[in-house]
């Protein structure tokens, strides 16, 4: 078996443990399109959403291997609240990484703090793709 440094593999025994899912990793960035946000809102709101799933699990395998590999994103949109809902909760019981944002609505949204994207990923494919495979690109 490998030997740990600290409570972590070192990166070259994650590769090796990791080789099945090399160049397959990607972080799904999931948008809402219900709220018709501008371009740039639509934009800043999936960057809020990667760098949180990012920040929270950095120490995840997946997410290691995903950025020392080709450190792939796709955005995606859902036309509702409650699907943005169904799948955050989908991904925190599959334990995959993810973050779920919620603007605090200064710029839009009059003042009412809404949830507009979630990221999911990099994690699993075949795990992400069950969740997100059905979701239409942005």
């Amino acid at each position: 078996m490998f030997r740990m440094i600290g409570r972590y593999l070192p990166m070259w025994a994650l590769r090796r443990l990791m080789r099945r899912h090399e160049g397959r990793l990607k972080q799904m960035i999931i948008l809402r399109t219900d709220l018709k946000m501008r371009r740039g809102k639509e934009i800043a709101q999936g960057a809020h959403a990667s760098m949180g799933a990012y920040l929270a699990h950095r120490r995840d395998p997946f997410v290691r291997m995903w950025l020392d590999g080709p450190f792939a994103k796709v955005a995606v949109g859902v036309d509702s609240e409650a699907e943005l809902l169904a799948l955050h909760e989908a991904a925190l019981r599959d334990r995959i990484p993810c973050r779920l944002i919620t603007d605090a609505g200064r710029t839009e949204f009059n003042g009412v703090p809404t949830r507009t994207a979630l990221a999911i990923g990099p994690g699993d494919p075949d795990k992400i793709a069950a969740l997100t495979g059905h979701l239409k690109l942005r």
